[in-house]
């Protein structure tokens, strides 16, 4: 299959962590609406209901083999389900200072995991850029937390770390993963098939929580805000991903999960009315200068083979 132009692919890999950023924010007032397992299942549905014409095997792609069926439910597993639900339970428990402060640790985790499972070359200039990025967030989050804002009790906030620490986990492995499944199938079917066992895997307790739920209390608002975070999540973000993945090896994507903290912060003083102060602007500046790095063309690097 063929792969985009590297400035397109770069152009991708930002817009899909921009966006999944916004997402991230505005799931807040929905995590304090739906149950978890609910809005999980919702999410999914209304993605799948979006990318239905996605399931089609197109005429050139091969047959999928017992090894791309087991990676595409191991995507959807992590990348999609485990996300999901770590996610929305974190930002429930904590504040979002502290969700920018463990997300910007994907990048050293995706960058961590291209070395150890794709064996892709970790370059001087690309750990630099990684370092950057996760500094540049980590001030970002320091100069957020000093301002003011709403708290959560102490008692939950370790729980709530510890769930956000493990969807890190699982973004990085989905990045790992897609990277293995972009060289065989399109990333439109990618994004449709492991939509589809994300729905499988919440479907019994999302039924469960449906069942309990008092839909007619949900304001119009709230379901608008739901339509774009199912769209966002399930289809957007994935296909820019995957898209971009086809091109740039898993260590240089990585770098761009810089954009996801940062489009939390973005969302936040663009739609939820905070402030951005200095020292909030001079992370911001670090963390793009990280992506810069990490976007200057270098010596090419060649896929590692891939048994099928």
């Amino acid at each position: 299959m063929h792969s985009i132009p590297r400035p397109l692919a770069l152009l991708c890999l930002a817009a899909s962590m921009s966006l999944v950023g916004s997402y991230v924010a505005l799931s807040k007032p929905l995590a304090m609406v739906f149950p978890v397992m609910l809005l999980a299942w919702l999410r999914f549905g209304i993605g799948g209901a979006a990318m239905l014409h996605w399931l089609r095997k197109p005429a050139d792609e091969p047959p999928l083999t017992s090894r791309t069926r087991w990676l595409l439910f191991l995507e959807s597993f992590f990348g999609n389900f485990l996300f999901t639900l770590c996610m929305i339970a974190g930002m429930r428990l904590t504040t979002a200072v502290a969700a920018s402060v463990i997300m910007a640790s994907i990048p050293a985790v995706v960058a961590v995991l291209g070395w150890l499972i794709l064996r892709e070359r970790m370059s001087l200039r690309i750990l630099l850029s990684v370092l950057c990025a996760v500094g540049g967030v980590a001030l970002l989050a320091l100069g957020r937390d000093a301002s003011p804002g709403g708290s959560t009790s102490q008692s939950s906030s370790w729980l709530g770390y510890a769930l956000l620490f493990a969807a890190v986990v699982c973004e990085a492995s989905y990045s790992i993963i897609g990277k293995l499944l972009t060289v065989s199938l399109s990333p439109k079917r990618i994004t449709a098939l492991i939509n589809l066992w994300g729905l499988a895997l919440s479907t019994p307790l999302g039924l469960y929580a449906a069942w309990q739920f008092d839909f007619a209390a949900v304001s119009a608002g709230i379901w608008t805000l739901l339509l774009f975070y199912a769209l966002a999540a399930c289809v957007g973000t994935v296909w820019l991903w995957m898209t971009g993945l086809k091109t740039i090896p898993a260590s240089q994507a990585g770098v761009f999960t810089v954009m996801l903290p940062v489009g939390t912060a973005a969302t936040g003083v663009i739609a939820l009315g905070e402030t951005l102060n200095a020292m909030q602007g001079l992370a911001l500046a670090i963390a793009l200068f990280g992506v810069l790095m990490a976007t200057l063309p270098g010596r090419p690097q060649a896929l590692p083979p891939v048994s099928s």
